[in-house]
């Protein structure tokens, strides 16, 4: 497999067949490490990078200022407008339907992400909240200290919004505290004021927590068994090599294209309703299994043995997640998918 390494101050991907793990990660020598950061300085220094990534720096406070900011971009998206009256109906129908909990909230992005909207004058156009046909239409943002009314007043370190809505978040601590800190204030919002009435973070897929020299991330879920700290992913390059520094993990984790397929195609949302994510190696495995399937494809080799491959895993869930993905991804290829004919367990 050909492997194009490129300067990791221009580019913060070396692709392996388009893929968006990391071949070889090779840090930086100018990268910045310190012994010591606050809170608030991790913070400023993470806004700075996504900033300088191609994120849109939005500085909102409140749930009305998201709001405000969400009408703005879902008819950017969809390049319509929006009457008031139109805008609070395709809010109550559909994007913050009042009786939408965490688990309806994330069957819309995972699953339902298109909507049929009748406009005021009777014509009904497709309203997407996430374009997964093409990433790059996607708007991303970044905003920092968002109050959260609830049980709670709480107030939120860093959100990714994704076209408006609020579909990464991250928790900082300063360098030293241990992780676990981060983990578990997290969890607390969840029960204070992330999923409150009309809280647009009932969206989120994806937590991050970090105290500068370590980062993890997970999957927001209401599943108890998946709460644990255990269930919390270490990023790293298709070596298995961890990259859990906070500058080097926004570099390749927030790329603009690796953080939109990994929540466009590499979340699976099973069928008890738990959101889950793909760890570094099973987006390796499962990227070069469709490259496989793509190429076999498009030389039209069905149906012969060259076509053909062996998915190994060992036994457990995360063989269902990768085997579940390639499933759903690969329908989008070729317009077939994996079935028992022709994936043995």
């Amino acid at each position: 497999m050909s492997e194009n390494k490129v300067n990791y101050n221009a580019s913060t991907i070396a692709e392996m067949t388009g893929g968006i793990i990391l071949a070889n990660f090779k840090k930086d020598l100018e990268v910045r490490e310190t012994s010591y950061q606050s809170e608030a300085e991790l913070e400023s220094q993470l806004i700075e990078n996504l900033v300088s990534q191609g994120y849109e720096r939005l500085i909102v406070k409140s749930k009305d200022e998201l709001y405000v900011n969400l009408k703005i971009q879902i008819e950017k998206l969809n390049e319509v407008s929006f009457t008031k009256k139109e805008w609070d109906r395709f809010l109550l129908e559909y994007l913050d339907a009042p009786s939408d909990g965490m688990i309806e909230k994330t069957r819309k992005v995972q699953e339902n992400h298109v909507h049929d909207f009748i406009f005021d004058d009777g014509h009904l156009q497709n309203i997407k909240i996430i374009d997964k046909k093409n990433i790059h239409n996607n708007f991303l943002q970044v905003t920092n200290q968002v109050c959260g009314e609830g049980k709670n007043r709480n107030r939120y370190d860093v959100t990714i919004l994704v076209n408006g809505l609020p579909l990464v978040h991250i928790e900082l601590k300063k360098r030293g505290v241990n992780l676990h800190e981060a983990f578990n204030q997290i969890h607390r919002y969840s029960k204070e004021s992330f999923n409150s009435d009309n809280s647009l973070y009932k969206y989120v897929q994806i937590f991050v927590i970090s105290n500068g020299t370590y980062t993890r991330y997970f999957a927001n879920t209401t599943a108890q068994n998946k709460n644990n700290y255990e269930f919390t992913c270490e990023w790293a390059d298709a070596k298995n090599k961890v990259i859990c520094d906070l500058e080097d993990f926004t570099k390749t984790f927030f790329e603009k294209r690796v953080i939109l397929e990994v929540l466009t195609k590499y979340c699976v949302f099973d069928v008890n309703n738990t959101l889950l994510i793909m760890r570094p190696y099973q987006i390796a495995a499962t990227e070069r299994i469709l490259w496989k399937i793509k190429s076999s494809y498009e030389g039209k080799k069905a149906g012969r043995p060259e076509a053909g491959g062996f998915i190994w895993h060992t036994t457990g869930e995360r063989v269902i997640i990768v085997t579940g993905c390639i499933n759903v991804l690969e329908s989008r290829v070729s317009g077939t998918s994996i079935n028992n004919n022709s994936c043995i367990y």
